[in-house]
């Protein structure tokens, strides 16, 4: 997959000391999406917007708002997550994933 006519924003974002990172791509109609690496550990992320992340490669165990248990997306699938709110993830080898934020 390629995204064409883009920018992209030159600083990182950096979390977890540097075991998350990613760098911001945007659209020319507004619409922004980040692509990034996730190394092995245990996170928690909180959203503003609705997000979509898509795992490119590796796998994430999720739990997402008002789940109680982890479920395992591998490469080439991808969860929803709500706006304004947290959701779990354990990494247990390094995970490729672009999120995509949704504006309704």
């Amino acid at each position: 997959m390629k995204f064409d006519n883009v920018s992209v924003v030159k600083k990182a974002n950096i979390y977890f000391d540097g075991k998350v990172t990613s760098r911001i791509i945007e659209f020319a109609d507004g619409e922004k999406k980040t692509l990034g690496i996730m190394l092995p550990g245990e996170y928690e992320f909180g959203t503003e917007a609705k997000e979509i992340m898509e795992v490119m490669a590796g796998s994430m165990d999720i739990m997402l708002p008002g789940e109680t248990e982890y479920t395992t997306y591998a490469a080439g699938t991808s969860f929803e997550v709500p706006a304004n709110s947290k959701f779990k993830l354990i990494i247990k080898e390094p995970a490729d994933y672009c999120c995509s934020y949704i504006t309704d």
